[in-house]
């Protein structure tokens, strides 16, 4: 069975999954995205997303809509009820997607809209899974192909793989990693005759918050594994740990330190 999709992403992992499944044939009927500069709740000004990717010349190539949401009254997602009714997709996939989905969009396609989470739900629910693991120096972490529900990363699960967080990994080998996972158990369900979905046990899930580049303070006090674990889970790509020398903002992407005898 081949099911098919309306596909919801912004970032450069929902790229490299979008372009994986058209490779493989999968059937996608249009592309909601955000754009790179968009609002979102826990900000008063617009963020960046500086992991963004621009969706458009894919559904240009599939000659299918595009449609950009934002938390306007104009772009807002329920205004693209009608739309998706419409459309009649049997799954709205949503990878890399800042904003919740309400009920209204979930009940329309005939499997619900599925997720990808880059922890092993329940732990790590919410913002930046991947930086928050690697700060708090996790060697294992996962991704999770789940079914949309109410609450933050709180659906049914639908598939799980397991992964090595190594010494020498940061933001960017594990962003990699998941996309690979990712990719695998996404085209393994989509394909799949039946798909067994196993509630959360929603006592469990902690919520970690959304990250912003000030949250890239490093405190020097600090011990030395605590500060190298905060720089490589904010590297490249993403915008850096930081301080301030002389009153000037300075970036580390790699840092090495040695204890002094």
């Amino acid at each position: 069975m081949s099911r098919s999709i309306v596909f919801f992403g912004s970032t450069k992992l929902s790229e490299e999954i979008l372009v994986f499944l058209i490779k493989k044939g999968i059937t996608i009927k249009a592309i909601l995205s955000i754009p790179k500069e968009f609002k979102i709740s826990y900000s008063e000004k617009k963020v960046n997303n500086s992991n963004y990717a621009d969706l458009s010349k894919y559904a240009e190539q599939l000659n299918i809509p595009y449609y950009e949401v934002e938390s306007t009254e104009e772009k807002r997602i329920t205004n693209y009820v009608q739309v998706l009714k419409e459309l009649s997709p049997d799954v709205i996939l949503a990878l890399g997607w800042y904003y919740m989905v309400p009920k209204t969009i979930r009940e329309i396609p005939v499997e619900g809209v599925w997720g990808i989470h880059a922890s092993l739900l329940p732990n790590y629910a919410g913002g930046a899974p991947l930086v928050w693991a690697i700060i708090n120096g996790e060697t294992q972490t996962g991704v999770t192909l789940f079914r949309m529900d109410s609450g933050v990363d709180d659906g049914d699960i639908i598939y799980q793989r397991k992964l090595s967080i190594d010494e020498k990994d940061t933001i960017k080998t594990m962003i990699k990693k998941s996309a690979v996972a990712s990719k695998a158990i996404i085209l393994k369900s989509l394909l799949a005759d039946k798909i067994k979905y196993k509630p959360q046990d929603k006592s469990k899930i902690i919520i970690y918050p959304q990250r912003s580049p000030k949250d890239g303070e490093i405190d020097w006090s600090w011990d030395s594994e605590k500060i190298e674990n905060f720089v490589r889970a904010q590297t490249k790509p993403y915008p850096g740990a930081w301080t301030m020398i002389d009153n000037k903002k300075v970036i580390f992407w790699d840092i090495s330190i040695k204890n002094q005898k």
